[in-house]
C-alpha cells in the first residue's frame, strides 16, 4: 500500500469561528432537528440565557423575557449590561469573559466565556445590544461575521441587554422548535433561583418553593410521603420515596442542570445512607435506603470544573478550598435530615418500613444475585451476545466518551450487519436471541433469574446505578414490523420497570429504520414513512426502484454504515410527570388481553399504497 503525501500544506489552522462552524459539536455536543430535548438548537437558547441569569445571581434583573417566533429567539434582560466597549469581544471573541477571576460573577452559570460566541458563530442572524446609563451599543454578525456596530446616544431604554438570533440551517439543517422542551429549560431556572420569573412568549414562569416545586412537577406516581425540602447556604434538596425500581435524581450546579450527576449527586448518595444508618441505628445497605428514591439536589460554588463545555456532568471534588464535595454535602444532612425526621416521626416511620421492605427484596434475591454474578463474570471476557467498542462512558477524560452507544439487537441476522458497519471504537452490540421475557407483574428477581436480562445488565454496568454505566446510549435496534415492535415493548417495559433511571436520565433510544429505498441511477434515498417514500419517488420519476426493507438483516453493512453513522435517526424513550407508569404498564403488558383486542380493533388503520398514483 502507497503510503500517502504528507507535507506542510496538510497542516491547517482554523480561526475559531471556523473551528465551531466545522465541528460544533465540541461546543454545543451534538447538533439535532429538535425533535430531542437535548438537541443542539435548546443547547444555544441555554448559554444565552445563562447570562442572563448570571445577572440575577449577582442581584440585577429579576425578569428575563424569551420569545420564539418564526425560528427568531429573542432573550432580553435587565440587568448590569455588557460593558459597551467590550460588546463586540464578548459575544465573537472566544476566551472573553467578565467571569475570570473577577468578583462581579461568582458561583454563576457560565464560566469560559464560550456560550454566546458558539451561539454568535453557528446562526445565520445575530444581534446583541447592550443598554447602559442612557447609552446603547448594537453589534450584528452573520454566520460570525460582523456586519454592523452602531452606537447610540439618549436612550429612555432599561438596561440590559437584547441577544436576538436564527439558528443556522447551513449548520443545522431543517429544524423546529419543541416549546415543551423550552419551557421545561426555563422552569428549571425558577426552581433554582426564587424571585426569578421568566416571561415566555408573554407566559410568566416562577416558583415560589424551588426544588419542592420541581419535585411535584415531575412525580409520576403517589410519594410515600411528603416531600422533604431542607435548604442551607449554597446546598438545597428535595427528598421522597415511590414504589419503583431504581433510584431518580435531579442534579443541579450553579443552576446548570447536570443530567449525567457528577460529585455532588455522588455525595448526596453517599450522605443520604449514611445519615439513615445514624438515624434509625441500623446498619442499613445503602442500596436499601436509596431504592426507589426520588430526590433533587443543587449547589452553588465558585468555578466549578464540569468533565465537558456541555456542563452535564461536574467534576470539582471540593466545593471550596479545603472542603470536600463528600463532607460538604455529608454534613449538610447529618444535621439538617436528622433534625427534620426528628421533628417528623410520621414521616420517619414511613421512610423506615419501605427501607426494610427493600432490605427484605434484596435478601429475597441474595443467592440468586451472587450466582448471577459469577455467571456474569464468566462471560465478561468471552459473552456471545456482546460485540464491545473501546471506549466508554466511564472514559471521563476520552473526548469519545459521550458518543458511545449500544444497540440491542434482534437475532444473528441483524447483529452481522451493525456489526460490520459499526465504529468500533465507540458503538457496541448486544444480541437478543428472540423475543424477550414480558417481565411485567414479575419482581427484580426475574433479572437475574433470566440469563438474558442479567448479561444485559453486566454489559451496560448499571446494577448499583448509573455511576458506572459504559454508554451514553442504549438503543434498541428491531425490523419495523410487528414482531420488531413487540420486541421494543417488551425491552422497553423491562427498562421502565427495573431501571426508570436509565429513562429519566436521557440514555434510552430507539433507532429509526428504514422502511423503503428509492433509487435510480444518480440518487439513492432511505425512506423512514410513506411521505418520504412519495417525495424521494418524485425526484427519482418514472425510473425510480423501489426496495421494501422487511427487516435489519435485508440491509447490508455499507448501507448500515450510513444509517448508524452521522446521520443516525434515533427516538428517546422518555418518562414525564403525565406518564402513569403502572397504568400503562398494565394496559400494554397486563393479562387484559380482551381489552387490548378491542382497543387495537377500535384504533386500526387501513393505509392505501399510492406507488402508482405517484408514478
Amino acid at each position: 500500500m502507497a503510503v500517502a503525501n504528507y507535507t506542510d500544506k496538510d497542516i491547517i489552522t482554523l480561526s475559531t469561528r471556523e473551528q465551531m462552524r466545522l465541528r460544533p459539536g465540541m461546543w454545543i455536543g451534538k447538533l439535532g432537528d429538535g425533535t430531542q430535548p437535548d438537541d443542539g438548537i435548546y443547547t444555544l437558547i441555554k448559554e444565552v440565557v445563562d447570562n442572563s441569569v448570571d445577572e440575577f445571581i449577582m442581584g440585577a434583573g429579576s425578569v428575563i423575557e424569551v420569545s420564539i417566533e418564526n425560528k427568531v429567539v429573542r432573550v432580553r434582560d435587565y440587568g448590569r449590561g455588557i460593558p459597551l466597549d467590550k460588546l463586540s469581544d464578548a459575544v465573537s471573541k472566544i476566551n472573553t469573559s467578565g467571569k475570570y477571576g473577577s468578583e462581579a460573577f461568582k458561583k454563576t452559570v457560565g464560566l469560559n466565556g464560550v456560550g454566546v460566541k458558539a451561539v454568535n458563530m453557528l446562526s445565520s442572524s445575530f444581534k446583541a445590544r447592550s443598554v447602559r446609563d442612557g447609552e446603547a451599543r448594537e453589534v450584528s454578525y452573520a454566520a460570525g461575521v460582523e456586519q454592523s456596530d452602531n452606537w447610540e446616544q439618549d436612550v429612555k431604554d432599561k438596561t440590559g441587554t437584547e441577544i436576538t438570533y436564527v439558528v443556522d440551517e447551513a449548520v443545522f439543517g431543517v429544524y423546529d422548535y419543541n416549546m415543551e422542551y423550552v419551557e421545561q429549560r426555563l422552569k428549571n431556572y425558577t426552581y433554582l433561583n426564587a424571585g426569578l420569573t421568566i416571561v415566555l412568549n408573554g407566559n410568566k414562569i416562577s416558583s415560589k418553593n424551588g426544588l419542592l416545586d420541581l419535585l411535584n412537577e415531575n412525580l409520576n406516581e403517589d410519594p410515600l410521603y411528603p416531600p422533604i425540602h431542607l435548604k442551607g447556604a449554597d446546598i438545597e434538596v428535595a427528598i421522597t420515596h415511590g414504589m419503583g425500581y431504581g433510584e431518580n435524581y435531579f442534579s443541579f450546579v450553579n443552576s446548570q442542570h447536570t443530567t449525567q450527576g457528577g460529585t455532588h449527586q455522588a455525595a448526596f448518595r453517599e450522605g443520604i445512607a449514611k445519615t439513615m444508618k445514624e438515624f434509625f441505628k441500623k446498619d442499613y445497605d445503602p442500596s436499601d435506603v436509596r431504592t426507589s428514591i426520588i430526590a433533587a439536589v443543587s449547589v452553588r460554588m465558585n468555578d466549578p470544573v464540569f468533565e465537558s463545555q456541555t456542563k452535564i456532568r461536574l467534576g470539582s471534588k471540593e466545593i471550596a478550598p479545603g472542603v470536600s464535595m463528600q463532607q460538604f454535602v455529608g454534613d449538610f444532612l447529618s444535621t439538617n435530615l436528622d433534625n427534620y425526621l426528628h421533628k417528623h416521626s410520621e414521616t420517619a416511620q414511613v421512610m423506615q418500613k419501605k427501607i426494610a421492605e427493600n432490605e427484605k427484596a434484596r435478601k429475597a434475591i441474595s443467592g440468586i444475585q451472587k450466582k448471577a454474578r459469577e455467571t456474569a463474570k464468566k462471560v465478561a471476557v468471552n459473552n456471545r451476545k456482546l460485540r464491545d467498542c473501546k471506549v466508554h462512558l466511564t472514559d471521563s477524560k476520552n473526548d469519545l466518551a459521550e458518543k458511545t452507544m449500544i444497540f440491542i439487537t434482534e437475532g444473528l441476522s441483524a447483529m452481522g450487519p451493525i456489526t460490520a458497519s459499526r465504529d468500533a471504537m465507540t458503538q457496541a452490540v448486544f444480541c437478543l436471541r428472540g423475543k424477550p421475557l414480558n417481565c411485567y407483574g414479575l419482581t427484580k428477581k426475574v433479572v437475574y433469574e433470566n440469563e438474558e436480562f442479567n448479561l444485559l445488565q453486566a454489559a451496560l454496568n448499571i446494577e448499583d446505578g448509573l455511576e458506572n454505566l459504559r454508554f451514553n446510549k442504549v438503543i434498541i435496534a428491531t425490523d419495523a414490523d410487528v414482531d420488531g415492535m413487540h420486541i421494543r415493548l417488551l425491552m422497553t417495559s423491562f427498562f421502565v420497570q427495573f431501571f426508570p433511571e436509565l429513562i429519566r436520565a436521557g440514555h434510552l433510544y430507539i433507532l429509526q429504520t428504514p422502511l423503503f429505498r428509492v433509487r435510480n441511477k444518480k440518487d439513492n434515498f432511505y425512506c423512514y414513512s410513506e411521505e418520504e417514500r412519495q417525495r424521494a419517488m418524485k425526484k427519482c420519476g418514472p425510473t425510480a426502484e423501489i426496495t421494501r426493507f422487511k427487516g435489519l438483516g435485508e440491509i447490508n453493512a455499507d448501507e448500515f454504515k450510513e444509517l448508524i453513522g452521522e446521520n443516525i435517526r434515533l427516538d428517546k424513550v422518555r418518562l414525564t410527570k403525565d406518564d402513569p407508569i403502572s397504568d400503562m404498564l398494565e394496559f400494554y403488558m397486563g393479562k387484559n388481553t380482551f381489552e387490548r383486542q378491542n382497543f387495537i380493533v377500535n384504533n386500526l388503520r387501513i393505509e392505501e399504497d399510492l406507488v402508482e398514483e405517484a408514478i
